[in-house]
């Protein structure tokens, strides 16, 4: 059961690693496109803006649990580092816990956001909706939970050749 969890977490790492990348390269490539409308074109173009919005939404949220499965993110470890071995793994654990807890809460209230949005024109992009514009932040949340959850039941996931990809150092 871990091995298909974990394989199956895997493929969910990959399609978040893919999908954060992309909107990076795309929020990259729109931005300079609406300062050079704006300022050479003398022309702002209502797009671009609500465009690199939604990108960096989801760069966030979808690379953050992508940074978390990695090993990646933001620690101040300078108290644990310096535990016994056996406390270090009690507060790795609770802060996994608390992890949890954040990404549930997270959940919870960016699905009714989206559902009472959900309906909402964004005026300077009418393809989409308010709602809609918000969902990488269940999305993102939903893939946190999934990652929190393996590494509450199979430990850290940091030296999966995976996870490594990529990472040289």
């Amino acid at each position: 059961m871990s091995q298909r969890y974990s394989d199956l977490m895997d493929k969910v790492y990959l399609l978040a690693m893919i999908v954060a990348g992309l909107s990076l390269l795309v929020m990259t490539i729109i931005i300079p496109i609406g300062i050079f409308s704006r300022y050479v074109l003398n022309r702002g173009e209502s797009w671009p803006e609500p465009v690199a919005i939604i990108c960096m939404v989801t760069f966030t949220f979808i690379g953050a649990a992508v940074s978390y499965r990695a090993g990646s993110h933001i620690a101040v470890n300078m108290l644990t580092d310096r535990l016994p071995l056996s406390w270090q793994t009690f507060c790795a654990r609770i802060v996994d816990v608390l992890m949890l807890i954040i990404s549930l809460v997270i959940f919870y209230y960016s699905f009714y956001l989206c559902a009472d949005l959900w309906e909402q024109p964004v005026a300077e992009f009418p393809l989409l909706t308010s709602g809609q514009t918000y969902l990488p932040l269940p999305v993102g949340a939903i893939v946190l939970i999934l990652f929190v959850v393996e590494r509450l039941l199979f430990g850290t996931q940091e030296n999966r050749p995976i996870v490594l990809l990529g990472n040289h150092g």
